[in-house]
Parts: C-alpha cells; sequence; structure tokens
C-alpha cells in the first residue's frame, strides 16, 4: 500500500470519516488511521441523532441506520413530573451506530480515503520541529505514513493531539462516568426519556432511547468528581421503576466517559487538526456529539482543501476550521454549559419547584438558550434560589 498522503486522520468515528470523505471528494489522498477491527464497534454512547441535526447535515438517515424514529423527549423531575417536548432538537432518530458509522466509513472509502483499520497511531513523524508524518501499528507491525496534514479525530483519549501539543485533557469535573445497558422487554414510548435528581444520578441523569417496541438503551451518567458508583445507581434506578424494566433484560452492557466540558481553547497548529470529541466539540447538557463531530470534520475538510490547493499547511491557513466553528456552535454551547452549571447545583427539592414552574415551551426556549423568562419566574417564587440562577437572568 502506498505511505504517502495528503492527509493521514486519527481515528475512524464520525468526526474523522465525515472529513475523509469530503477531502477526498474534492481530491486529496486520505488515510484513515482505526484502531479498532471494525468502524463503529464498540458503541460508547446512547445513539440519538435529532433530525435538526439530519437536516442541517443532510444526513438522509435510512432504514438501515435506524434502532428507531423518535417522536420527542420526555423529562422527570426528581419527584416523577413529566415534562414532553416536541422539536427539532427532541424529534429524530436512534442510531444503530454499528451500521450509522459503518455506513460513513463506507462512503469515505467509496470516494476515495485509504481505510486502515486494526491499527494504531503510536507517535509523530518529525523533521526538526515540522511534522511530516505518524507512526502506526498495523496488525503489530509499525509502518510510517507520511503527509503534510495530521487530524486528530481519536476521542476521548486524543493522545497523537496530545503529543502535538494540544491542551486536551480533562478536569474531572468535565467529564461524566457512564454505563448503559441494551435491554430488552422494556416499556417504553416513542420519546428519549431523561430523569434528573441528585439520588438519581449525580450532577447528570439517567436516560432511556427507545431502539423498538421493547428495545431500548437504558444508560446513566453521573459527575466524575463525585465518586459515584454509575452501576451500582443505574442498577437502583431500574429496580425501583418495574413498571418500566419489570420484565426487562439485559442484552449488552457497555461503559465509559464523556466530555461534558467547553471545547478545547485552540484546535489547530502546523500541519494539524483537531476535530470531533477529541477537540471537545460535545453539547455539555448531555454529553452527546454525532452531529458536532460530523459537522466538524466537515468543516475542517472545506479549509484542508484550500490548504491542499495552496499548499499551505500553516496554522494560519488551517485557523480557519476554527473561527467557522466556533462562529456556528462556540456561543450556543456556552449557554448550555451555564446551564449545566446551574443544574448542578439544585438541590432535588430546588429541582422539584423549578418543574413545578416549566411548561414545554419554556424548555424550548431553554433549549435555544433563551433562559431569562423562566428564570425570572422561578425567583420571584423562590427568591432563595437567585444566587444560583442569576448567571441566567
Amino acid at each position: 500500500m502506498r505511505t504517502d498522503f495528503d492527509a493521514i486522520v486519527v481515528g475512524g468515528g464520525p468526526a474523522g470519516t465525515s472529513f475523509a470523505r469530503k477531502a477526498a471528494e474534492g481530491g486529496m489522498n486520505v488515510l484513515v488511521i482505526e484502531k479498532k477491527k471494525d468502524f463503529g464497534v464498540p458503541v460508547r454512547c446512547g445513539e440519538g441523532f435529532s433530525e435538526r441535526w439530519n437536516q442541517v447535515l443532510e444526513m438522509n438517515v435510512s432504514d438501515a441506520d435506524l434502532g428507531a424514529r423518535m417522536k420527542g423527549a420526555a423529562v422527570f423531575a426528581p419527584n416523577g413530573k413529566k415534562i414532553v417536548l416536541v422539536n427539532d432538537q427532541t424529534t429524530g432518530y436512534v442510531l444503530e451506530r454499528k451500521m450509522f458509522d459503518k455506513r460513513l466509513a463506507l462512503e469515505a472509502g467509496r470516494a476515495g480515503a485509504t481505510l486502515l483499520p486494526k491499527s494504531l497511531a503510536i507517535g509523530l513523524v518529525k523533521e526538526g520541529n515540522k511534522t511530516t508524518g505518524l507512526r502506526a501499528l498495523h496488525e503489530g507491525v509499525e509502518k510510517v505514513f507520511k503527509a503534510p496534514l495530521i487530524v486528530s479525530a481519536e476521542g476521548m483519549e486524543a493522545k497523537i493531539a496530545r503529543e502535538a501539543g494540544f491542551d486536551c485533557k480533562y478536569d474531572p469535573y468535565d467529564v461524566d462516568a457512564c454505563v448503559e445497558y441494551e435491554m430488552v422487554g422494556v416499556k417504553c414510548e416513542p420519546l428519549i426519556a431523561l430523569w434528573f435528581g441528585n439520588e438519581i444520578a449525580p450532577r447528570g441523569y439517567v436516560w432511556v432511547f427507545p431502539k423498538g417496541v421493547d428495545y431500548a438503551n437504558v444508560g446513566i451518567g453521573v459527575g466524575g468528581s463525585t465518586g459515584a458508583d454509575p452501576k451500582k445507581l443505574l442498577d437502583d434506578f431500574i429496580g425501583n421503576h418495574p413498571e418500566f424494566f419489570g420484565d426487562a433484560t439485559v442484552v449488552e452492557v457497555k461503559g465509559g466517559v464523556i466530555s461534558v466540558g467547553a471545547p478545547i481553547k485552540k484546535m489547530t497548529s502546523d500541519g494539524f487538526m483537531v476535530i470531533g470529541t477529541a477537540a471537545h466539540q460535545v453539547d455539555p447538557i448531555h454529553g452527546g456529539g454525532i452531529g458536532l463531530a460530523i459537522e466538524a470534520g466537515l468543516i475542517a475538510a472545506k479549509h484542508a482543501l484550500k490548504a491542499f490547493e495552496s499548499g499551505d499547511y500553516s496554522d494560519a491557513a488551517l485557523s480557519g476550521y476554527e473561527k467557522e466553528w466556533r462562529g456556528l456552535e462556540e456561543e450556543k454551547l456556552g449557554k448550555r454549559l451555564k446551564l449545566r452549571h446551574v443544574i448542578e447545583k439544585l438541590s432535588d427539592d430546588d429541582f422539584n419547584h423549578v418543574f413545578n414552574e416549566t411548561r414545554s415551551k419554556d424548555l424550548d426556549e431553554v433549549l435555544n438558550g433563551h433562559f431569562q423568562g423562566l428564570a425570572a419566574r422561578i425567583v420571584l417564587k423562590r427568591p432563595s434560589l437567585l444566587k444560583v440562577l442569576k448567571v441566567l437572568i
């Protein structure tokens, strides 16, 4: 196989394969290095994908990608109060990531990208201070690949990005520890269901993402700095809700950590780009990142193609990617991070009060970054919450 490329992508998730497809369609010779033997395996997320992202990214999600179609979201307070929200951010799909990610990889391959699964990136190749390529283990044999551009789409680990000097490390406060079961026999509606509460999930939430009539992803994320045991909490939750899980059994167990903090401060340098979860491009409310990852990959590829055409892979030439991405997402994600920090400070009693004052249209406003009306109304009824909510007013 060839060893010289125009770009080397480390990581074959949605960010990496989306970059590879668009860059290859534009004429770049792209190599995708993926440490797993299969693209899309193992799955480490709830697999939700909103209709908004489907439209914005023109993904044309098909039945082959799907577990189920979602008609909205149900959000539960600690006391069990339920609010149902239906909009383009809550309607959409629960994907079969094994199929969806494989589809993205196939599309990249069809566009001309070289895919190299079962390969581990082990270090950068440098000539002086200039990065000129990557060393990788492919089926136990070390290989050296050359390219003027390296793209880190490595996910949480971001080993190569960190070697390149990017600050991709996580504070424990900015991660959630997660456990998820695929379960059959679940009684569920075609709604994404989320439960909040400090006893249920400290600094996090429980989710049920239906993938069929009685089949669902059932998981929990808890704040990484809380010391809470996510598996015990999830088992307790399931045991305390026989109305949903009384006849259910576990088919598959998954686990991991997800980012819920802010994006990294810098995403490009000479001959290097960081995209997707490696760049902390995730929603800080729920940790979801499929749509954000694909978007970042496509934007990065657009600017990589400009560099390819000009032959200029300098930081200045590549930084247009970061500028464009931040222009689209930074303000919105910043507001959602503020909201997360507020949610984490609420007692369960405060949370119940907030829910009592909240209507579906309020949640719609909140998801779009408009907090003032609801926050002011809550504080009028419970002035003690002003200290916590004032950042939203």
